[in-house]
């Protein structure tokens, strides 16, 4: 499976969304700039999200987006699925060998669990922790 710039222009919006959660809305121009990304094409990226839920519109000269519910309720697969559809590597049917379609269900789940599992708390907080979790070596 491989992910289009669909999930991953997504996910940066949805991950400043949540750096900025309770602060008020977010234009999406000042996350186009900050990630050097298209502005039009995120306005076309943020429409399912808001269909789905997930973000909602503010309204106004100060308007922007705002996530719809805290960030550590809301998972990479959330966004994924909105953006990319339904999460699997290849299309398969009943009548694939029984080997070659257990396999294909195992790596489908395996990176189910993987996006289930990550909140965009954990994705906004990784820098944080892999900076304690680091160790400084001097010569």
């Amino acid at each position: 499976m491989k992910i289009s710039t669909k999930g991953r222009y997504g996910l940066t919006i949805m991950m400043e969304l949540a750096a900025r959660f309770g602060e008020g809305p977010t234009s999406l121009k000042s996350i186009a700039e900050k990630n050097q990304l298209s502005e039009h094409y995120l306005e076309q990226l943020v429409a399912p999200l808001r269909n789905a839920g997930l973000v909602k519109s503010i309204r106004g000269a100060y308007g922007g987006y705002i996530l719809s519910r805290e960030p550590a309720s809301i998972t990479a697969g959330d966004v994924i699925r909105v953006l990319e559809g339904p999460i699997s590597p290849v299309d398969f049917t009943e009548e694939d060998d029984p080997a070659k379609r257990d396999l294909w269900l195992r790596i489908r789940n395996s990176i189910a669990e993987v996006l289930d599992s990550t909140t965009l708390d954990n994705l906004i907080n990784y820098e944080e922790q892999s900076a304690v979790d680091s160790y400084m070596f001097y010569i």
